[in-house]
């Protein structure tokens, strides 16, 4: 079983997000794709930058989901 890491990038002054962006990666477990779902963030936080972060108050919110891909099948 994987896990999926999707992050999504929002803007409180905008009141939207952009599509998620599903990370290439996928995960053994939901503890190695939340830590890798917080220090992603922390790096494009760091991208985007003081200033443009402040105008547009933007946050970061991510998800791991099961990988839909790694599911295994039903038996017919």
């Amino acid at each position: 079983m994987k896990f999926a890491l999707a992050l999504i990038l929002c803007s409180y002054t905008a009141g939207s997000c952009l599509p998620p962006y599903v990370y290439p990666i996928k995960f053994n477990d939901q503890y190695n794709c939340f830590m890798e779902g917080y220090k992603q963030s922390i790096i494009k936080m760091e991208q985007i930058g003081r200033e443009e972060v402040n105008k547009h108050e933007i946050y970061i919110r991510f998800i791991c989901a099961l990988d839909k891909e790694e599911e295994p099948k039903q038996d017919t």
